[in-house]
C-alpha cells in the first residue's frame, strides 16, 4: 500500500462531523468560561478549517463550501436563537452543533 493510499484511508476513518461539533461546542465553551471571545473563535476558525480540508480530500470544493457556509450559519444561528430569541445560550449551541454536526455526516462522512 502506497503513501497516499494510507493517508487517504486515514482522512476517511476521521469524521469531519466531530470537528464541526467539536468546534462549535468547545469554541462556545472556551469563549464563555474565559471570556475571551476571539479565543473561542480562534478555536472555530481552526477546527473549520480543518474540517474544510477533509470536505475538499472528500467530496471537493462545491461541497466544502456548502459545508462551510452551514458552519457558518450555525455559528450564526446559535447567536440570533440566543441574542434575538432568548434561548439559553448552551441550548442554542447544542441545536445548532446536533444540526450541523448531523448534516455534515450525512453529507461528507457517510460511506
Amino acid at each position: 500500500m502506497s503513501t497516499s493510499s494510507l493517508t487517504r484511508a486515514r482522512a476517511r476513518l476521521f469524521p469531519s462531523s466531530s470537528l464541526v461539533a467539536g468546534g462549535l461546542v468547545a469554541g462556545f465553551a472556551v469563549a464563555q468560561g474565559t471570556g475571551i471571545r476571539a479565543l473561542g473563535g480562534a478555536i472555530l476558525v481552526g477546527t473549520g478549517l480543518a474540517a474544510a480540508r477533509l470536505w475538499v480530500r472528500r467530496r471537493g470544493w462545491a461541497v466544502a463550501v456548502g459545508l462551510g457556509l452551514l458552519y457558518l450559519a450555525a455559528f450564526v444561528l446559535s447567536h440570533v436563537l440566543t441574542l434575538g430569541l432568548g434561548v439559553p445560550a448552551w441550548l442554542s449551541v447544542a441545536l445548532v452543533t446536533i444540526t450541523a454536526g448531523g448534516v455534515t455526516f450525512g453529507v461528507a462522512d457517510r460511506a
